[in-house]
Parts: structure tokens; C-alpha cells; sequence
């Protein structure tokens, strides 16, 4: 489990294929904490560490994985989003996020607001019982509020904090990023579909 708050952007290192999926090594700050078995939210999707030296760690992702996710897109040198999982002395300061990512959006806007930029991102119309105003959503591991809400469309607000401290710079239109979905929200509306309201 995590808060959707970054802890810092590493680096893919090395991409390498595997039977069934893809190997991943990133380079992080606190490479010397890491541990076998460990959870790392990378770009919002929880992955477990495999292996480690004292530059970078080693991830898996499978074939599945790399469908339902944008983590097929990275290459070497590709900035990512890191989270380390919560512990109960870790105060949660976004919102609860699984690392489970629901779907893959396309960013289709980014413009300035004053200090801010509002990021448009439009995703599969299946999932619009999911977003709320004001209601909260993971981009790529980031927690994020929902400032706008339109048919298969959604708009953040991003402080320049935020911008710069994640690897949301990088982001042009067009580009693909993971959406996990408030997990509250997904068992509420679960909750009523199944009794037919």
C-alpha cells in the first residue's frame, strides 16, 4: 500500500527482455535501504524488488503487466515516479493507493493556470462511475485531486512543487499515463451496481 506521494524520480538503467515480460533496473537514492522482496511503486505500479547492488535495483514486470500499463513505454534512460510502501509510522498525506493500476489515459491538454498547470487526461469512458470532482486519482503513483470532470476526461491542477519534483515535466500531450482510481470509490460503486442502484 502507498500514498501517492513521491518519494523521488529515479532512472531506468537497463530494459532487458525476459520470457514472459521485461526486466527493469533504476537507479534511486536509497538504493542503500532497499531489501529483497521488497514493494516499490514505480510510475504508480507495485513491483517487487528482485535484486540489488549498491547503484540500482532490479524489477520484473510481466506480459500483463506491460499490457494494462504505460511501464511497456520505458526505455533506458526514462524518468520514473518511486514510492516506497507505507509503514505505519508514515504518515499518509495523499490518498490510499494499491499500486493496482486500472487503466492506461492519454494526456490531451497541458496548460498554464497562474502558477499552476491543469493536466487534461482522457482515459477508457468504461470507467467513468470512477472520477469525481474534487475526488481523488493516482497519475502515474501521483495522489492528485480532481479539479474537472468531463465525459471520459479529467483535469488536475498541478503545483510547481509537484511539476518539478515528479516526472510529470516530462509529459507532452499524447503521452500514456497509469490511472489507478480511488479504491473507495470502486467499492461503493461495485456496492450499487450489484444491488441495481
Amino acid at each position: 500500500m502507498f500514498t501517492g506521494i513521491v518519494e523521488e524520480v529515479g532512472t531506468v538503467e537497463s530494459v532487458k527482455e525476459m520470457k514472459g515480460g521485461r526486466d527493469l533496473a533504476i537507479s534511486a537514492t536509497f538504493i542503500s535501504e532497499v531489501h529483497v522482496d521488497e514493494s516499490i511503486a514505480v510510475n504508480g505500479v507495485c513491483l517487487t524488488v528482485v535484486s540489488f547492488d549498491s547503484e540500482k535495483f532490479l524489477v520484473q514486470c510481466v506480459d500483463e503487466t506491460l499490457r494494462k500499463t504505460s511501464l511497456g513505454d520505458l526505455k533506458k534512460g526514462s524518468p520514473v515516479n518511486l514510492e516506497r510502501s507505507l509503514t505505519l509510522d508514515k504518515a499518509v498525506e495523499g490518498h490510499i493507493v494499491q499500486g493496482h493500476v486500472d487503466t492506461t489515459g492519454i494526456v490531451k491538454k497541458i496548460e498554464k493556470d497562474g502558477a499552476d498547470l491543469l493536466i487534461t487526461v482522457e482515459y477508457p469512458d468504461e470507467f467513468e462511475d470512477y472520477i469525481v470532482g474534487r475526488g481523488s486519482v493516482a497519475i502515474d503513483g501521483i495522489s492528485l485531486t480532481v479539479a474537472h470532470e468531463q465525459y471520459n476526461q479529467f483535469t488536475v491542477a498541478i503545483i510547481p512543487y509537484t511539476w518539478d519534483h515528479t516526472n510529470l515535466n516530462s509529459k507532452k500531450e499524447g503521452s500514456s499515463v497509469n490511472i489507478e482510481f480511488d479504491v473507495f470509490g470502486k467499492y461503493i460503486v461495485k456496492y450499487l451496481q450489484k444491488r441495481g442502484l
